[in-house]
């Protein structure tokens, strides 16, 4: 037992113990917070690639909405739009359980 406690007869080593453990665990950056900011920052950046591509391909739909052939298109695809003659029917399809 005495030769695990020797080096801590010196004191600058039980000064850098004490200073190590402070800073890893009792201070408040310990290492916990960090690694949870770590991680926040990751799921961030993730949201941020995510949300750019998401911009990308609106701009692009917008981009071609300026065209009224690709504005007719858009509205009768994606809104269901229909001219006055006509009639939209849209089929879906359940996922089986």
């Amino acid at each position: 037992m005495k030769k695990y406690l020797l080096p801590f007869k010196n004191k600058y080593i039980l000064t850098f113990t004490i200073f190590l453990i402070y800073n890893l665990f009792l201070d408040d950056v310990d290492i916990f917070s960090i690694v949870s900011q770590n991680r926040k920052l990751s799921n961030l950046n993730d949201n941020k690639v995510a949300m750019q591509k998401q911009l990308d391909q609106t701009k692009h739909t917008l981009y071609q909405l300026r065209f009224d052939s690709e504005l007719e298109r858009f509205a009768r695809e994606k809104k269901y739009f229909k001219r006055d003659d006509e009639d939209v029917f849209v089929i879906t399809y359940e996922a089986k359980k």
